[in-house]
């Protein structure tokens, strides 16, 4: 499935989350970060590019670009234009993720029907604010335990939980 050189780009902040997995598995691999943030303030919660890092050869390199949350899909279009502006072919890129809805798979696919999606579930439904329900939240929040509960407190990590 992939050629031998292989990169992985994350979607920051959350993206991060899953670089760890990907150096656990392909020792010494490239990674490359796109940091976009949704406008909470617009009905549309449009995508808006921040910055971008990539290793210079992207063009030939197996892309896995790497968010763990696919909602209305406007951060992996933004992302995937990004890639392929850099010189990466469409059919190079996959997007690894955790959790997605209809809405987002259907306009990634839609969007950029070459790349490939790996997704490990998909919830049912995304709300009208665009948040996948039932979800997890804000992913990047819980993992880095910045996620406050409704009195202002912080609410334990996933990144602190101890093994079994």
């Amino acid at each position: 499935m992939f050629k031998s050189l292989l990169c992985g780009v994350s979607i920051v902040r959350a993206g991060e989350s899953m670089e760890q997995a990907l150096r656990d598995v392909i020792k010494g691999v490239r990674i490359g970060k796109i940091l976009i943030q949704r406008q909470e303030d617009t009905e549309e919660k449009a995508a808006q590019l921040y910055y971008s890092k990539l290793p210079n050869d992207i063009k030939d390199r197996q892309v896995m670009l790497l968010d763990p949350m696919l909602a209305s899909g406007g951060s992996a279009i933004c992302a995937v234009k990004v890639l392929i502006d850099a010189g990466c072919p469409e059919e190079q890129i996959t997007f690894v993720n955790l959790v997605s809805c209809p809405e987002g798979l259907a306009n990634l696919a839609k969007a950029y029907p070459k790349i490939k999606i790996v997704t490990s579930f998909v919830d049912p439904i995304l709300n009208k604010d665009k948040w996948i329900i039932p979800g997890l939240g804000d992913f990047g929040d819980r993992f880095y335990g910045t996620e406050e509960d409704q009195h202002g407190r912080r609410v334990p990590s996933m990144g602190s939980a101890k093994p079994l």
